[in-house]
């Protein structure tokens, strides 16, 4: 029987995403996904109407005190902690685009993934300049991990893309699109290559997208980004402290925090107020206080500011680091979640892109609490 969940929802999935779930059934986690670029180890589930990333795959989640029982044809289910069932969940279905091959015989989704519940994803180029490197490897990165594995291709071509794209919304009512990019070896970071891939997407299906790489060496590749067809642009800083950034990605560390506070103020009035974001780990050695402080200068030039739970996962240096407990990661979303309203910023307003998504931290949960 279903038991009343005194636990508020925000609370539940800050719970869920710093211990994991176990899975009575490993195979439910259909859609869920090891290694690679961006949410990894983890699988959607939608909670009282909020679609999140949980932690199923890594070493937490296997002795987590959560159980979610094996879900009903219609990807319904529960979850329970100690025998006592807290509240229904559901899983998203096999996407349609998945049984489907390019035309040059790439599985669809060797070429791009859902993420949450109507996000396609896909890492255009799935290598990075920093990744072979120990002395400059961001130490939680584990984009090599699928195609070392076999489960992604190397760089996927505009044309696979646009492909994919075009059925995943004619058959699975997919609803933004996710691009990023492992770090190239040119000075454009990589907006040239995801430029390129908007606009084969755009010319084949009218889906919002958002791209994601490192500030280019020339800002003027923003409104290159921007006519090829990028709606949102992601600018990841991942942490913010100097000591942090130094230990945790040594090479990216050599992007200061001020060159990316220079490119967001450049990039804001290109795509506009709230379309530019980047994606905060929160667990990683910034206080709280830190990372609220970099927050409100983020909110006052446009920029909105994502900031998830680190979640490890396995086969990277910080396998064994542990996530923030649901108590750290309460103590920095709700007051974020207030700065956001005071400053005009709401996750439903991005057009695409992690932000909009919300599925991998309580912080779109948070805000609808601070607007009501």
């Amino acid at each position: 029987m279903l038991q009343p969940n005194a636990m508020p929802t925000e609370q539940l999935i800050n719970e869920l995403q710093s211990f994991g779930v176990r899975l009575a059934d490993p195979k439910t986690a259909g859609t869920g996904r090891r290694g690679g670029a961006g949410p990894s180890d983890h699988t959607p589930f939608t909670i009282d109407g909020a679609t999140v990333m949980i932690p199923v795959h890594n070493a937490p989640a296997f002795e987590s005190p959560y159980l979610v029982e094996r879900p009903d044809e219609a990807g319904r289910s529960r979850i329970s902690r100690d025998g006592v069932v807290l509240t229904e969940v559901s899983f998203p279905l096999r996407p349609k685009f998945y049984d489907r091959t390019t035309e040059d015989g790439v599985p669809y989704w060797k070429i791009a993934t859902l993420h949450g519940r109507d996000v396609l994803a896909t890492t255009v180029l799935q290598t990075c300049i920093r990744y072979q490197s120990r002395t400059k490897t961001c130490q939680f990165c584990a984009i090599g991990q699928s195609l070392a594995a076999g489960r992604t291709v190397e760089r996927k071509t505009p044309a696979q893309l646009a492909e994919v794209a075009r059925a995943a919304v004619e058959l699975d009512g997919i609803r933004h699109m996710v691009m990023t990019t492992g770090t190239p070896h040119t000075s454009d970071r990589g907006a040239g290559i995801l430029a390129e891939s908007a606009q084969a997407v755009k010319a084949a299906v009218d889906l919002p997208i958002q791209a994601q790489c490192e500030p280019p060496d020339d800002f003027a590749w923003f409104g290159c980004m921007k006519s090829a067809g990028v709606d949102a642009l992601g600018m990841h800083l991942e942490v913010i402290g100097p000591a942090v950034r130094q230990k945790i990605m040594p090479g990216k560390a050599q992007v200061s925090i001020e060159q990316y506070m220079e490119a967001f103020a450049a990039a804001v009035p290109v795509f506009g107020c709230g379309q530019v974001s980047t994606y905060i780990l929160a667990g990683l050695g910034d206080e709280p206080s830190e990372i609220l402080a970099l927050s409100r200068r983020l909110i006052e030039i446009g920029v909105y500011p994502f900031v998830v739970p680190f979640v490890p996962i396995a086969g990277t240096p910080l396998e064994s680091h542990p996530t923030p407990s649901a108590a750290f990661m309460h103590d920095i979303l709700q007051p974020l979640a207030e700065m956001l309203r005071a400053g005009g910023l709401r996750a439903t307003d991005i057009k695409a892109g992690c932000g909009k998504c919300g599925a991998c931290s309580a912080l779109s949960t948070y805000e609808r609490g601070a607007s009501a």
